[in-house]
């Protein structure tokens, strides 16, 4: 929505998080009113009251910055390619996490998904990807296309709809979506585990199955749009037997 006005992209928000004013007012704490004012562009809103609404919509650090400049004010976020030197102690800080992670596998992410890091661990889920698809590798192309995971995803269709859901919510990447949309699998809203997580249910490239539950870390405090964007995905062991056949594979010469 380049080039609307405040307005226009705060209603746009509160409508992908099916609010209406009044919700929108009871989660950021102001009236109605000021609500309607704002959006109908009879009222200016200040950078206070545009980073209140925007956190009570939980819009993305790229999205509020885009809020701020409809409103004519300076963005809040600066924005820091991942090798430049200003991001050395959040790329250690990644490394360590990886690290920690091994043997159960564990990515690093940016907004589009596109795979940054990689732990030893990850190669369990890469194993047997079509080659096309680890030249610039993004983390749901990998898993959700016909020559990635997707054949060795024993609950595919749940899976696709716990991922694709995901990027709906976040807005980013519609071309993405779109293409994700189009592979097969179908979509499964049901859960396990008493609706709590969505497991991972994969056979390993031997056939020996693996269960995992995946665990999100982001830089919460972050003031730089690449390390508030950076998402590391770990997949941890659900049962036993998966644990137990990942920390087998690590010790094997």
């Amino acid at each position: 929505m380049a080039g609307s006005s405040f307005g226009d992209l705060l209603r746009d928000w509160r409508h992908r998080r099916r609010l209406s004013q009044l919700d929108l007012a009871l989660e950021a704490d102001v009236s109605a009113r000021h609500v309607s004012f704002v959006e109908s562009g009879r009222s200016t809103p200040s950078r206070a009251m545009v980073l209140r609404l925007a956190d009570a919509l939980a819009v993305p650090a790229r999205e509020q910055n885009h809020l701020l400049l409809a409103a004519g004010l300076a963005p809040a976020y600066a924005e820091r390619g991942f090798d430049d030197p200003a991001m050395a102690a959040v790329r250690a800080g990644v490394d360590q996490v990886l690290a920690a992670y091994d043997p159960y596998p564990c990515l690093a992410v940016n907004r589009n998904w596109d795979v940054l890091q990689i732990n030893s661990g990850t190669a369990v889920l890469l194993d047997g990807v079509a080659p096309h698809l680890l030249k610039a590798p993004n983390a749901l192309r990998i898993a959700l296309a016909p020559d990635g995971l997707a054949p060795r995803i024993r609950n595919l269709a749940q899976w696709r709809h716990h991922l694709l859901s995901r990027l709906r919510r976040e807005g980013a990447a519609p071309g993405l979506l779109a293409e994700l949309e189009s592979y097969p699998g179908g979509e499964d809203a049901s859960t396990d585990l008493g609706g709590v997580a969505v497991p991972l249910e994969v056979d390993r490239l031997d056939g020996v199955p693996l269960t995992f539950l995946s665990m999100v870390t982001t830089f919460g405090t972050a003031l730089d749009l690449t390390a508030a964007e950076l998402s590391l995905e770990a997949f941890l062991p659900a049962d036993a037997a998966t644990a137990e056949a990942l920390r087998s594979a690590s010790t094997r010469p």
